[in-house]
């Protein structure tokens, strides 16, 4: 259903910070074009946070009729607010998105029960696949092997996110869920690992800038081209570092508006990257050949 490299799209920008529509649709076409294997709109790195919900919900949109079916698009559709996430998920699917991608509940910490009930009660309403998005860094609160397996068992809850950046996680997984049950990485620098430990892809913030190189690298894993896979891993290295150098997405949109997609705008609290950082980002991307 989901697998290989999917990536977690930017929002690209006007100058004034409004949606750049128009970049957004080549961005997606361009992805697509280069090999990637299923876009997430309007996660994190679509700074979700600061879309408002009509924003939200058009990004959606745009990606669902840009995509055209041909590659999975998994809308974002977290919230702490279980009310909220339903709402989001339900517009996901009458969009036509294919999935939902929704994330463990930051700030109010449920329980772990509360957490079964959250996804529960949104699979239920949304009756489309969803994916858990397992962020303890940003989140706080780590969803455990035990709840994931509870939560696997439902109809609609297809698979996870995962980036916890422990490689132990997968293998723990894939015993309590089962083979079947997604494991994407949500964590670029692990990406190869994860898919030796079990997983099945990856959501990928490099993937944006990158998309070409990002899959190539999951499709030679998937024809067993162990070596050809970490060549291209050791190229893709310096730009992971590059991506996570300052709060995602300040350093992709910094990037994806040096290939022309948007500007290098990003809504309040987040920043543009410093010019430091600007520096390193050009020079990852040119070592990688994607600037000139």
């Amino acid at each position: 259903m989901f697998k290989g490299s999917l990536t977690a799209l930017v929002t690209p920008m006007q100058p004034d910070g409004s949606i750049d529509e128009a970049s957004y649709a080549r961005l997606i076409d361009w992805q697509i074009d280069q090999g990637t294997q299923g876009i997430v709109p309007v996660g994190t790195t679509g700074e979700s946070p600061t879309l408002t919900h009509a924003e939200h919900k058009r990004v959606v949109e745009l990606a669902v009729a840009t995509a055209r079916g041909r590659v999975p698009v998994i809308a974002g559709a977290g919230s702490n607010a279980t009310a909220e996430a339903i709402d989001l998920a339900l517009h996901a699917r009458h969009a036509g998105a294919d999935g939902v991608l929704v994330v463990t509940p930051y700030y109010n910490k449920p329980t772990q029960e509360g957490l079964v009930r959250h996804y529960t009660a949104i699979a239920d309403a949304a009756a489309l696949p969803v994916v858990i998005y397992n962020i303890p860094g940003r989140c706080v609160i780590d969803m455990s092997v035990e709840t994931m397996a509870r939560l696997a068992a439902h109809e609609h809850i297809v698979g996870v996110k995962d980036a916890t950046a422990n490689l132990s996680r997968p293998l723990h997984t894939t015993r309590a869920c089962g083979e079947a049950f997604i494991q994407l990485s949500g964590e670029d620098h692990t990406a190869l690992a994860y898919l030796a430990a079990g997983g099945h892809g990856c959501i990928s913030v490099t993937a944006n800038i990158a998309p070409a190189l990002c899959a190539q690298m999951h499709a030679a894993w998937a024809r067993g081209a162990l070596r050809e896979a970490m060549e291209i891993q050791a190229v893709l290295l310096p730009l992971h570092d590059a991506m996570f150098l300052e709060s995602n997405p300040s350093p992709v949109k910094y990037a994806a508006s040096l290939l022309g997609f948007g500007s290098n705008i990003v809504r309040l609290p987040l920043v543009p990257v410093s010019d430091a950082t600007a520096a390193r980002v050009a020079d990852a991307m040119r070592n990688a050949g994607l600037l000139h």
